[in-house]
């Protein structure tokens, strides 16, 4: 195996497919498959291994960007310092304990059902069905959700509302439902504003998906070989830069756009992937 200009370029293209996608409401997962499956073929240059144990790499680039932009939250909730100012009028403020209290749903399912999900769920056709079903509870959460909001920020959110999110996060367990798009909608429907829910999303995903890539990274450490180092660091890099923008562009237009118009998208990539595998 040799590395060219052609493989890093190929690295790229994929961070730059998951730093976009990974916390987006429009599945990675979905949007591996378009990418690496139909068309650059990564197990092709690596062995099947390797090449799952990249897309953990670039995943850590993404959560990286996440923590980059909620850091201050980050070393507020760990005791480490504090923020000037809540952003809710009567002083309360997102606590690690709300973050955790979410975690705790699809902490435990995905403990339990791990090797089960891996072994018969990640499919195209599981997939297929993950993008249509979530789009399906994204539009549902739109109608039925977005009139009744009572929480605008992030600090107002209730335990009872961090644990009610945290169960909908139990439906991203199945491969193409999205967990922002499954967390999100959950908020809504809750009664947060999309950018409450957002914001409470992307901080929850942080501790479960590092979590989860670093136990991953553990188990399949012997694939980062020193021949394919470079292409590990360009997907990792560009995952980071294009998550850190895509969070950033996300969380400016949440409210305005809401969820619907991600909805669509998800039908639109769930089509081209029926077209093109059946």
């Amino acid at each position: 195996m040799e590395l060219d200009l052609l493989t890093i370029v190929k690295a790229i293209i994929l961070g730059i497919v998951e730093g976009l996608t990974e916390f987006a409401p429009v599945s990675s997962t979905g949007h591996m498959i378009i990418v690496d499956d139909m068309w650059l073929h990564s197990e092709e240059i690596f062995s099947k291994y390797t090449a799952n144990t990249f897309k953990v790499v670039i995943q850590l680039g993404s959560i990286l960007a996440a923590v980059f932009i909620f850091k201050d939250r980050f070393i507020e909730m760990l005791g480490l310092g504090g923020r000037k100012k809540s952003a809710d009028s009567h002083g309360s403020r997102l606590k690690l304990t709300h973050v955790i209290v979410g975690l705790v749903p699809a902490g435990v399912l995905g403990v339990l059902f791990n090797d089960y999900i891996d072994e018969y769920l990640f499919s195209t056709q599981t997939v297929l069905i993950g993008l249509v079903i979530g789009a399906i509870f994204m539009i549902l959460a739109d109608l039925f959700g977005g009139k009744n909001t009572k929480i605008q920020t992030v600090d107002q959110i209730t335990y009872k509302q961090a644990f009610s999110i945290g169960l909908m996060q139990c439906f991203a367990l199945w491969p193409g439902f999205s967990r922002s798009g499954s967390t999100i909608s959950g908020g809504v429907l809750l009664g947060l504003s999309h950018r409450a829910a957002a914001d409470f999303t992307f901080i929850m995903a942080v501790p479960i998906m590092a979590g989860a890539s670093f136990l991953s990274l553990l188990k399949n450490w012997q694939y980062i070989t020193p021949e394919a180092l470079p292409f590990f660091i360009a997907g990792f890099i560009s995952a980071f830069i294009f998550a850190l923008l895509s969070i950033r562009f996300f969380l400016k237009l949440i409210n305005k756009i809401k969820l619907i118009p991600f909805a669509i998208y998800r039908i639109f990539l769930a089509l081209i992937i029926y077209i093109v595998y059946f």
